[in-house]
């Protein structure tokens, strides 16, 4: 291609749309989690279905599927219509995992709604894709990757600010649509115009609605007390998840609030730690018996701002009480300090880490580690309370057992509001604790969570049928796009490399993930700094590449293989024991140096590849296998995930060797650039 002929705005088009694939990606991810009651806890199938629309739109050549971009904004507008004018849910019960949720659904079953969402979020991103495929190949392949990673981190960085800005949906609508109106172009603009309006005019609604609010990870209602009542009901993303009350009704006989008191007579109460403050009932009821000194560690800023503003004894006014806006084992992890009490309050988040297959916010609350790092932090003569309705029996055992373990005797347990509601409250000496009933196992007692396998709510190692169920069907349906799409299987097999280099990559992201949420915690924070790390990782990979004359690849891939390798051998409590500043070195030379290593050889690849925008497609529907191979951690725990990862790459090597030197294909340097009109 002529490369003097190319549109002079081409650069920062493929910036642009990279930036609003990226963004409006998480957007799908946050906005129907939020308004489909229990897909927050199903959000990954959002991030696959994502993976797949974007895969088959830098599969589909350049020459067909240019009606997608001509009405790329009318599935945009379906969905934000259908979820908020026929209410969607999906249905949870499952004897294998546990789901906190009140609410009993009434929608179509979860194998009509999952498909309907996951089709319609990915047709979405095939659309936008498209026109990020055709961008891309106006370039050389290795400059067209890096303005497409510098659009990536753009619309992350951008969509981390508004939830730092706690804005509402139709800011995030207003945006998405100024960058699709810009990207259709003069001659597209009144069939944009109509779908766009149409969608931001249902956010407009879903904003100004009373009591609704956002935080950085739920959209909030506040429902204010009716006549004869004083407690205000807090509902998270659709799901009764609070109620504030005063403190004659927290401090009734039958309240779970004062039972940790009361088993602990002897103990002077005098520095309490309240892990999930959430509204302030905790915080209240510890001041109430007399604390000098309440630590109130709540991950949600906006939970903790309506309790300062509507709990009626104002606990947060107190100059006793310490605020801090983090993750309890965050916050365990790094505080010196010791409690006469410590307690988990209702951590129970309904939602997962995004980017983890099955990672809550409170998981690491939970595990074996987390009750021993409380019991590290207790004063002599203290006590670690832990409530909730837990609504499994094996559950209230798993912890019971766990506490048992840890502390060197059974806690002691009280039910209320029926058997599977329950306190347990384990003293640092059985002395510490005056229990009016001991735990005793009620059955077989499931294994402790532990920090490789933190996943408190699942009973067996085991993949819960349901996710099996669908997860086959994301792949079934992922076969079935790519032949209708008029891609052929043939033309992308000579990229198999490029797939098993997006399955290894994304696997190897997630365990980043969920490392940097154990180390630093499970916060929208650490989470938004992990992904711009990963992408500037890759990103410095690009560029290195750019700037090498030649490539060692047998080398490069020993370095890939040493340092994944020492991220086997590197034990997480040994990172998680150091000092932050070391522990953070720790954790980027861990998580970044295998992803830099990686993304020198995939950069090398594209840079060979004789169909750049394939390549890439296969890379991402390689993404779209490895989320679901995530789903591997609930049976072999997260390390084990590395030899996966490790796997995937020697696959990748093996078939490389092949793939570079099938005939036509350019020399290891040659950057090409396919012609937008070029057929397969």
């Amino acid at each position: 291609m002529d490369h003097s002929a190319r549109p002079r705005n081409v650069r920062p088009r493929l910036l642009l749309a990279s930036a609003t694939m990226l963004f409006v990606e998480l957007a799908l991810i946050r906005w129907t989690g939020a308004n489909i009651v229990h897909l927050s806890y199903f959000s990954n199938f959002i991030l696959l279905g994502s993976f797949l629309g974007i895969g088959l739109g830098f599969l589909i050549p350049a020459g067909r599927g240019q009606w997608l971009p001509r009405w790329a904004p009318v599935p945009l507008a379906v969905l934000v219509v259908l979820v908020r004018e026929f209410p969607v849910q999906v249905r949870q019960t499952s004897g294998e995992v546990i789901y906190f949720t009140a609410v009993k659904t009434t929608g179509l079953p979860q194998w009509v709604t999952l498909p309907i969402l996951f089709g319609l979020a990915a047709l979405i991103m095939t659309a936008i894709g498209k026109m990020t495929a055709d961008l891309f190949r106006q370039l050389p392949s290795l400059e067209a990757y890096r303005y497409d990673l510098l659009g990536s981190l753009c619309g992350s960085l951008s969509f981390a600010a508004l939830s730092w800005l706690r804005a509402p949906s139709v800011v995030w609508g207003v945006l998405a649509a100024a960058a699709l109106l810009v990207l259709g172009g003069r001659h597209h603009t009144v069939r944009y115009a109509v779908p766009l309006a149409v969608m931001v005019a249902a956010l407009t609604l879903e904003s100004m609605a009373s009591g609704i609010s956002w935080s950085p990870y739920y959209k909030i209602e506040v429902k204010r007390p009716t006549t004869g009542s004083r407690d205000y009901k807090i509902s998270a993303n659709g799901v009764p998840h609070q109620s504030i009350a005063p403190l004659k009704v927290l401090r009734r006989s039958d309240s779970p609030y004062e039972e940790p008191y009361r088993e602990t007579p002897a103990n002077p109460h005098r520095r309490v730690l309240v892990i999930g403050a959430g509204n302030g009932n905790d915080v209240a009821v510890a001041l109430a018996h007399g604390a000098r000194r309440v630590d109130a560690v709540e991950i949600d800023p906006r939970l903790r701002e309506i309790g300062a503003d509507l709990h009626p004894d104002r606990p947060y006014d107190d100059p006793r009480v310490h605020v801090h806006i983090d993750d309890g084992r965050a916050f365990l992890e790094r505080t010196d300090a010791r409690y006469d009490l410590v307690v988990l309050a209702l951590p129970d988040s309904l939602t997962l880490v995004a980017g983890a297959s099955n990672l809550r916010l409170e998981s690491y609350l939970f595990t074996r580690q987390a009750f021993e790092a409380a019991h590290r932090h207790l004063a002599p003569g203290g006590a670690f309370a832990m409530y909730n309705y837990y609504r499994q029996n094996w559950l209230i055992d798993r912890y019971g057992s766990t506490l048992a373990g840890v502390f060197g005797h059974a806690p002691c347990i009280t039910h209320y509001g029926g058997k599977k509601a329950a306190i347990l409250v384990a003293g640092v000496t059985p002395g510490d604790q005056r229990c009016g009933s001991t735990w005793r196992p009620s059955g077989k007692v499931p294994a402790a969570a532990t920090d490789d396998h933190p996943f408190p709510y699942l009973l067996h190692r085991t993949i819960p049928s349901l996710y099996l169920g669908v997860l086959g069907a994301i792949l079934l349906v992922t076969m079935v796009s790519v032949r209708l799409t008029g891609v052929r299987i043939r033309r992308t097999l000579k990229y198999t490399d490029m797939f098993l280099l997006g399955a290894a990559f994304m696997l190897l992201e997630t365990k980043n993930v969920i490392g940097f949420a154990l180390y630093f915690g499970t916060t929208w924070l650490v989470n938004a700094v992990v992904f711009a790390g990963v992408m500037l990782a890759v990103l410095c990979g690009v560029e290195a590449r750019r700037r090498m004359r030649r490539v060692n690849q047998p080398a490069l891939q020993l370095l890939l293989f040493a340092t994944l390798a020492v991220s086997w051998l590197v034990p997480t409590h040994l990172v998680l024991g150091l000092p932050f500043a070391a522990r953070l070195a720790a954790a980027i030379a861990l998580a970044f140096a295998p992803i830099f290593c990686a993304n020198v050889i995939f950069s090398d690849r594209l840079a060979a590849a004789p169909d750049p925008t394939a390549a890439f497609g296969a890379n991402l529907l390689g993404a779209l296998t490895g989320g679901t191979l995530e789903y591997l951690a609930l049976v072999t725990g997260y390390q084990a995930l590395l030899l996966v990862v490790a796997l995937l790459y020697a696959g990748a090597c093996v078939a490389m060797r092949f793939t570079r030197r099938a005939p036509g294909s350019p020399g290891p340097v040659e950057q090409r650039t396919a012609e937008p009109t070029a057929r397969p």
